[in-house]
Order: C-alpha cells, then structure tokens, then sequence
C-alpha cells in the first residue's frame, strides 16, 4: 500500500474514532441533563445532596467533591464538567 493511502487510512480512522467519542459524549452529556432535570425537584436549577441521595447516588456520594465552594448545592455545570474529566 503507498505511504499516502496508509496516510489517508490513518486520518480516516482518526476521524471516525474521534467522531465516536464525540457522540458519545454528548450522549452522556443530555443524559446527565435529564437526570439532573428529573433530580431537581423544586426546579430551582440546583441540586442539593438531599436532592441527589436518592436520584443520582454517585452524585450523592461525591457532593462534597463536586461542591467546591460549599455551597450546598451542584449545578448540571459542575456535574457535567466533573463527568468530563
């Protein structure tokens, strides 16, 4: 095979893995969304740990992480930003 067809071989299969990775991101991404949407019970936009023990666990169990500031509440922001790295 010549070296450009390997090349183009190579960038094809960069791509198609990349745009995998990147649909499954935001696959993730609107799931999160619509756990956080349906944890939120007083639609305030925040999730408070007692809003989160029974709906999201891990959430739950990381508050403390996620919450860095103390506020006693996480946005759908800071979730999704933590399930990103």
């Amino acid at each position: 095979m010549p070296s450009s067809a390997k090349s183009l071989l190579y960038i094809a299969i960069a791509l198609s893995v990349s745009t995998s990775v990147i649909a499954d991101n935001s696959i993730r991404s609107k799931e999160i969304a619509d756990r956080f949407t349906s944890c939120d019970k007083n639609h305030d936009g925040r999730l408070t740990r007692d809003e989160a023990k029974g709906c999201m666990p891990r959430i739950f169990d990381h508050f403390s992480y996620i919450d860095t500031d103390n506020r006693g509440y996480v946005t759908l922001a800071q979730i999704q930003a933590m399930a990103s790295k």
